[in-house]
């Protein structure tokens, strides 16, 4: 970047390389002693750099993306067993910010087997399903392709690659409609229950992604989608306030009798995945 005179971008990567952790201090040091360097040198650079930083989010999203793609080159260059730590970590260790970072990292690596290796280790491993999740987006972002088995619960779930959602608005319609139901209820009786449910219910879809409970969600019409919401909102204010007032969340969805035992069902498998999330552990 120096060579070919981008200071601004310069800049922007140093800025991003002093937030990353892990690192020796004395590379922070180098990176600052750069960095204020640059500034003083190139103020004007400085300031298109600054200005960049009030770019659109989509571009902001890009750049982060780029600068995160090329740290985890520079790792590689460092060292070359890098992957094969970030895969041990992956493997061997539980789900938390630091396997998530690596599974970031892998994504943006070229080559190697590390598309093998997470592939066979998905279908022969128990793995969580978060984990599980997360994995297959990490092989996506790779470019991968092709079908995974994966055992999920009591079945064998068929997942091919490329059509794994990245972000939320990649769902089918059906899961975000649940939310807007919740979401219409909460701002008249718990206008907090939202953002609670939002996060509890992005983390059961991903742990349900392929499986046939998955499926049936998004065959359902829409009083399956009532039953799913009405579950949804039972289970979140239940954590929050402790009590149990099913026969009123039913009626805020207008849950007949006839559909209590899929509501049950519903609740059931919602409460099951809170027991079982390691993120709770």
């Amino acid at each position: 970047m120096l060579e070919s005179e981008r200071y601004g971008e310069a800049m922007e990567l140093l800025r991003f390389l002093l937030q990353c952790q892990g690192q020796e201090e004395r590379h922070y040091e180098e990176w600052q002693s750069l960095l204020g360097w640059l500034e003083a040198a190139f103020p004007e650079a400085a300031d298109n750099a600054d200005s960049n930083h009030t770019a659109s989010g989509a571009e902001q999203d890009l750049k982060e993306e780029d600068m995160a793609r090329i740290l985890a080159k520079s790792k590689l260059e460092e060292d070359a067993d890098y992957p094969d730590k970030l895969l041990r970590k992956v493997m061997n260790e539980p789900l938390s910010e630091a396997t998530i970072l690596a599974l970031e990292q892998l994504s943006y690596l070229e080559g190697g087997q590390v598309d093998e290796q997470l592939t066979a280790w998905l279908q022969k491993t128990a793995v969580h399903p978060l984990l599980q999740f997360r994995t297959l987006q990490t092989l996506k972002k790779r470019g991968a392709q092709g079908i995974v088995k994966l055992g999920r619960g009591h079945e064998v779930a068929q997942i091919e690659i490329e059509t794994v959602p990245l972000q939320n608005d990649e769902f089918p319609p059906q899961i975000s409609q649940v939310l807007e139901r919740v979401a219409e209820q909460a701002e008249v009786h718990e206008p907090t229950l939202y953002y609670f449910a939002q996060e509890l219910w992005g983390q059961f879809i991903m742990s349900i992604y392929g499986t046939s409970e998955y499926h049936k969600l998004l065959e359902g019409e829409d009083a399956l989608l009532d039953i799913w919401a009405g579950a949804l909102h039972q289970m979140v204010s239940e954590s929050l306030n402790g009590n149990r007032q099913e026969e009123e969340t039913r009626v805020m969805y207008g849950i007949t009798d006839g559909m209590r035992f899929q509501f049950e069902g519903a609740y059931r498998s919602l409460k099951g995945f809170v027991k079982s999330s390691i993120l709770d552990k």
